[in-house]
């Protein structure tokens, strides 16, 4: 059995890789041009649809309710798999991400992602506060943002989630921009952390109402971070008693 995952898996690698080197070319477009950013949202979701149909990964997309194309939101996804990031590029808002600095140094691709997307070092206060002014940025911009709030892959036991950060909630609340929790409740089983062999088994993203951010001040991130929290570990429990 873990001689085919190894064979599906090696073959992953190999199809995201070859489809990295077509959309890297198309990607240069919103890097030569920043105002055409709405393309990164495109390529990406382009990508992810045909990653996952060439490596046979099924998946569904729920929203649970209509969210206006015209809108911002920051998107906030539990994080156990580097499925996730692909996952999330099969959003049907265009966005980008904000993510670890240690992508860039992956060839070619560190590349891409540090020109289009936000990077932080999180052990660095600099680079934290650098990570949070361009996020505001992003948003002056007319840009959605996907952050993980956990920070990264940081839990011991999936499925539970680590600790929030509070990065996606002061930026909702400063610039008034709803949060969209997404539950992924499977990537951690189809592609585990700890051994990063592929499982088949269709996926699943779950796009939850959108949280008004009029109904925090600065002083109720922890309060928002918990209803967030919530929000996203009551679909995780339903999905775990499957």
């Amino acid at each position: 059995m873990k001689v085919l995952r190894a064979v599906h898996t090696t073959y992953g690698v190999i199809v995201f890789s070859i489809l990295f080197l077509f959309f890297f070319f198309l990607l240069l477009i919103p890097i030569f041009f920043p105002s055409q950013f709405r393309f990164v949202g495109i390529f990406n979701r382009w990508w992810a649809r045909l990653l996952f149909f060439l490596i046979g990964i099924r998946y569904t997309i729920k929203y649970r309710s209509a969210l206006d194309p015209t809108a911002q939101y920051i998107f906030c996804p539990n994080h156990f798999s580097y499925l996730d990031i692909p996952a999330m590029g099969l959003n049907h808002h265009n966005a980008i991400f904000v993510g670890k600095s240690s992508m860039q140094k992956i060839p070619f691709f560190g590349f891409m992602y540090s020109k289009l997307h936000i990077t932080v070092d999180r052990n660095k206060l600099k680079s934290r506060y650098s990570t949070m002014m361009r996020a505001f940025q992003a948003l002056d911009e007319g840009k959605s943002l996907v952050i993980f709030p956990e920070g990264g892959i940081v839990t011991e036991h999936d499925p539970f989630m680590g600790t929030f950060k509070n990065g996606a909630f002061r930026a909702s609340i400063e610039k008034q921009i709803p949060i969209v929790p997404v539950t992924i409740p499977y990537n951690w089983i189809i592609l585990p952390v700890d051994e990063f062999l592929l499982t088949w088994r269709p996926m699943e993203l779950i796009f939850h109402e959108p949280m008004d951010p009029a109904a925090y001040t600065m002083k109720d991130i922890e309060r928002y971070k918990q209803d967030v929290r919530v929000i996203i570990e009551k679909e995780l429990k339903k999905f775990s008693k499957e």
